[in-house]
């Protein structure tokens, strides 16, 4: 993880400010790690308990939804993925797209069907509009308003991703992503450095 973590601090693109890889064609076929945060952070899924995820009932929809992405787009394979208490990490396979296809459809300036952005788009209102029914509550904004996502780019980058997400809730309290955590050090997340 080391070589790729030093290579995203030092290219200005892959920063938070940045967040599409400039160039990328994101309905073509590849691995992207993609992370979607609540709003405000807010612990929403469920809680860390023993180093283990103990999902809520937001939580259980999120990973039902997560399951349900293949169903809804044959061309996403839902590789590794956690829910974690206020965000979610997906590995997804998007197999077998036109490659010249072209980023947005230009009559409606909509991302193109099958495309990264259009199936996380989808998995965002599915689990928001799953969290409003059980709350009996309409307009809750579940999510932040964009998602940080890496284009992965070989086995190597692969297989550290799939152990970061494994061992992701053994280090909540040094995560980042935990406004509670009590430590300053932010985990080795090769996608926020």
């Amino acid at each position: 993880m080391g070589e790729l973590i030093s290579e995203m601090k030092n290219n200005k693109k892959y920063h938070r400010r940045s967040i599409r890889l400039k160039g990328h064609n994101y309905s073509s076929s590849g691995e992207y790690f993609v992370t979607i945060c609540a709003k405000n952070r807010r612990c929403l899924f469920g809680n860390i308990v023993n180093d283990k995820m103990v999902l809520n009932d937001a939580g259980m929809a999120a990973e039902r939804c997560l399951r349900q992405i293949p169903k809804h787009y044959p061309n996403a394979i839902i590789d590794e993925h956690i829910v974690m208490p206020n965000h979610v990490h997906i590995i997804i396979n998007i197999v077998g797209a036109r490659h010249a296809v072209p980023l947005r459809n230009e009559r409606f300036g909509k991302p193109t069907p099958g495309s990264l952005s259009t199936i996380v788009r989808s998995y965002k209102s599915a689990v928001t509009k799953q969290i409003n029914e059980l709350r009996n509550k309409h307009g809750l904004i579940a999510w932040q308003r964009n998602y940080y996502e890496h284009v992965i780019r070989n086995e190597s980058e692969l297989i550290e991703i799939q152990e970061y997400i494994l061992n992701n809730p053994k280090q909540w309290e040094s995560d980042i992503e935990n406004v509670g955590a009590r430590h300053a050090v932010p985990l080795q997340n090769p996608l926020r450095i």
